[in-house]
């Protein structure tokens, strides 16, 4: 049994052993427990920690752990919270409104029951991660001189010059000067965002697009202008139309396998985007999360489009946060000129600097063997999924599967019957027992068409896959 679910049961059965102690009284020991449920030391551990923390037990180091004393709840009328209403709403003046939805982002956060196959997720399952090497590379991070001093605020030398050799090349022009140290991807779209574009601004963004983008954009107080994306990627025809009608100056985009339709900004494209972009005096902001989950049948990607940007047009975001863990909350940012600028002075304000023993243990990850064997873990284990999705959509849902199907990224967009609500079909798959995530938040103006994104990285292995796609099926009335 996986370690995290091994928690989750123990510390559901000690809730419910508790009821037979009476406060203050001690639990079994952990050598007990361990002997008891078959379970390891750091197994008890946690599931201790897990009741500590709901306030259900007290550990007393050198005594043991014992029954928390019983909490009483005054009976109080509802505290009246109505006063917020006003000071959330109520401008001195008119301004942009700066209400964040993050419908979309709060879906793909959801952490599903161990009774429903994950089909949601933007992060790769447990099995799939490199928790091991994460552990050691933390280990060894500890151990570093200065660990826990306080960084630069740009962040580490050497991570930043790790990040300009994978984004830029090894003989491109980006720099370490250039990188500025992030946490996380989100982390990195919401400074950029705001740094670049005034609020009440508008902003370009594609559509579909990611919908953490649009909420970052809206919190910003950013009005989101639809740009429409193709197969092809985004159609710099309507883009140069966009920058023209709305006097916008950033677009944001995913040119590389792209959330959610996985699509790869053409060859042909690359230069026009730049060009139409450099000619509204505007930013390209490029999100590169899917850079590094490539899947093994595919070719080599593009480079990224800040790799060859003398201009300074391209501000690209790229995260470490996809390909190990979520909770590895280290990005980057480039830029150069007044730009960086005004990035750096805009995270420091907000957080001042990312953790130093995270940067640490990114810096440990990726400089060990471990981490040339995660890239090819994913990709390899990436391309079986998709293989089994796609296998499994041809059987079942045979007008669903998309064509072509995407050689990178985690995820398939699959477009619905017409008049098909897809926010109804995926509640309704969900009562069968398979989390999808329905299309609309991915749109930032109207949908023109009913649509699922299907997530295969979060399955808890490619036999899920088949089974959640059957579950699909089942829900889909015209199926």
């Amino acid at each position: 049994m996986h370690e995290r679910s091994s928690v989750t049961e123990l510390a559901a059965i000690l809730r419910h052993d508790l009821d037979r102690y009476s406060p203050g009284e001690k639990l079994p020991s952990s050598r007990a427990l361990i002997d008891r449920h078959q379970v390891s030391p750091v197994t008890v551990s946690r599931a201790i920690a897990a009741l500590a923390a709901e306030g259900l037990v007290v550990s007393r180091p050198g005594s043991g752990v014992f029954k928390a004393a019983t909490r009483t709840v005054a009976a109080t009328e509802p505290r009246d919270v109505s006063w917020q209403e006003v000071a959330l709403s109520a401008e001195p003046s008119p301004g942009p409104d700066r209400r964040a939805d993050a419908t979309g982002v709060l879906t793909s956060l959801a952490v599903q029951p161990p009774e429903v196959i994950d089909l949601n997720s933007g992060y790769l399952h447990p099995s799939l991660q490199p928790e091991r090497a994460l552990a050691a590379a933390l280990a060894r991070a500890g151990r570093r001189p200065g660990a826990w001093g306080r960084p630069p605020v740009e962040g580490l030398t050497e991570l930043r010059e790790w990040f300009a050799r994978e984004i830029g090349g090894p003989d491109g022009t980006l720099h370490a000067s250039d990188v500025l140290i992030t946490a996380g991807g989100q982390g990195a779209l919401s400074t950029a965002l705001r740094s670049l574009v005034n609020p009440g601004a508008p902003i370009l963004i594609e559509s579909p697009g990611y919908p953490g983008t649009l909420a970052a954009a809206r919190a910003a107080g950013l009005r989101p202008v639809p740009v429409p994306v193709d197969r092809d990627g985004v159609r710099p025809e309507l883009l140069a139309e966009a920058f023209a009608a709305s006097g916008a100056r950033a677009f944001v985009c995913q040119p590389l396998f792209h959330n959610p339709t996985g699509a790869v900004l053409a060859a042909d494209r690359r230069a026009e985007v730049l060009r139409i972009a450099r000619a509204a005096g505007a930013f390209v902001v490029e999100d590169d999360f899917a850079r590094m989950l490539v899947h093994a049948d595919a070719p080599s990607p593009a480079a990224p489009l800040a790799a060859d940007d003398p201009d300074g047009v391209v501000v690209h975001v790229r995260s470490l946060t996809k390909i190990t863990s979520a909770s590895l909350r280290v990005g980057a940012l480039t830029a150069r000129g007044p730009a960086f600028e005004r990035l750096r002075a805009v995270q420091a304000v907000d957080s001042f600097f990312v953790s130093r023993p995270l940067q640490e243990t990114a810096l440990e990850l990726v400089g060990a063997p471990a981490w040339a064997r995660q890239l090819r873990t994913v990709s390899a284990a990436l391309a079986e999924r998709r293989h089994t999705a796609a296998t499994a959509l041809a059987q079942h849902l045979p007008a669903l599967l998309p064509d072509p199907l995407p050689l990178g990224g985690y995820h398939l967009w699959l477009r619905l019957p017409d008049g098909t609500d897809d926010r109804e079909l995926a509640a309704a798959a969900r009562r069968e027992g398979v989390a999808l995530t329905p299309g609309r938040p991915y749109f930032p103006a109207e949908a023109p068409a009913p649509h699922l994104r299907l997530s295969y990285g979060a399955a808890p292995h490619p036999t899920a896959l088949t089974e959640g796609i059957t579950r699909l099926a089942r829900a889909l009335p015209q199926a």
